[in-house]
């Protein structure tokens, strides 16, 4: 028997990973056509192009595991059944109890496997390419360090100590030099907004250096005409999908420490902790499927019917996430609901089937 449950999941697994290629090759295919609509701007072009829809992967793979592991499993078991094996391990003694161990074998190395690219890849892979297309398309060089978020515009050096939101600035720091690369001005402002394509500084203190003279002066507001758009800020700003799960439960911790607001990081959270489980899930439901449906059942009916149960649940999880944080839902329920709901019904309909 356990060269049997060896065989199951090994079969179950290269299905769900073939899928999961398809599926990826299918999806960067038309993120390159979008892709497609920046090149040109700044430095972003077709190398670019693919070295960020390459560190885009990882996080896309665990999104469509739990489908491709749904596609995989349909056609996997689905040719196992046109070929009669099925029906020849259960001649041979093994029950479906024992199937659907070996089907779930395969399940928990892809829980392995999507839980480290979750944790260690994914995250640095997306910040990083957020931050490729920021720069390349804006042509400016960008980085963060513990003294803040650096900018390079030319011969323009800007220091950003608080990013409040995307288009608000506070604590910033602006250093412009001469041809000689020698400091000319030196400006410091408390805030900035960013408004009809400008940004407004307010609460101004700028140094000049002229030669063995240096003057200084302080303004209210200035406008300050500069090609730093609020996207590039925006890779910088806390988001809870470019985190981990362990990063965002310091996050958590950090929020409730500082009484903000957490919901949005806490449902991210929970969605972390109930994605892996979500593919074995994905798992259990192509078994009644296979078992019911008539081995007669051509492959192309079996995708059809994997792609739309993958794409149906995936837009319903969204759409509950989303609706859990508009209604403030306890977000591990917001999180666990849909998959919970969709585990029911596929054990109701395995005990059928016994």
């Amino acid at each position: 028997m356990k060269a049997l449950n060896r065989y199951i999941a090994s079969e179950v697994l290269k299905g769900s990973l073939v899928a999961s290629l398809i599926l990826l090759a299918l999806l960067n295919f038309f993120s390159f056509a979008d892709e497609l609509r920046d090149m040109g701007e700044g430095d972003y072009g077709l190398k670019q192009i693919f070295l960020y829809l390459t560190l885009n992967t990882p996080r896309s793979f665990n999104d469509l595991l739990p489908s491709a592991a749904l596609l995989g499993s349909l056609v996997t078991l689905g040719t196992l059944a046109n070929n009669r094996e099925l029906v020849a391990m259960q001649a041979a003694g093994a029950s479906k109890t024992r199937i659907i161990f070996g089907v779930l074998r395969a399940g928990v190395l892809l829980v392995v496997f999507s839980w480290g690219v979750s944790e260690y890849v994914s995250p640095v892979a997306e910040r990083s390419a957020q931050m490729l297309k920021a720069t390349a398309t804006h042509e400016q060089i960008a980085s963060r360090t513990k003294y803040g978020f650096w900018v390079r515009d030319g011969e323009v050096y800007i220091n950003i100590r608080q990013i409040n939101e995307g288009e608000s600035l506070g604590d910033i720091s602006i250093y412009e030099l001469d041809e000689s690369h020698r400091l000319k001005q030196a400006s410091h402002a408390d805030q900035a907004r960013y408004q009809n394509g400008r940004w407004d500084l307010s609460r101004i203190r700028r140094t000049h250096f002229g030669g063995e003279t240096v003057s200084s002066e302080s303004l209210d507001k200035l406008d300050w005409s500069t090609i730093l758009a609020p996207d590039l800020l925006n890779i910088f700003v806390v988001r809870p999908e470019n985190l981990s799960a362990t990063d965002l439960w310091k996050y958590m911790g950090y929020l409730a420490e500082n009484g903000q607001k957490s919901l949005p990081v806490e449902l991210a959270f929970w969605q972390r902790v109930v994605s892996p489980f979500l593919t074995l899930v994905m798992l259990l439901v192509a078994v009644p499927f296979v078992m019911t449906i008539r081995r007669e059942t051509s492959m192309g009916q079996r995708i059809v019917v994997g792609v739309t149960l993958g794409l149906g649940f995936y837009l319903f999880d969204r759409m509950f996430g989303h609706f859990g944080l508009i209604y403030e839902l306890n977000p591990l329920v917001a999180a666990a609901a849909p998959t919970l709901l969709v585990f029911t019904a596929a054990t109701v309909a395995i005990a059928r089937q016994r």
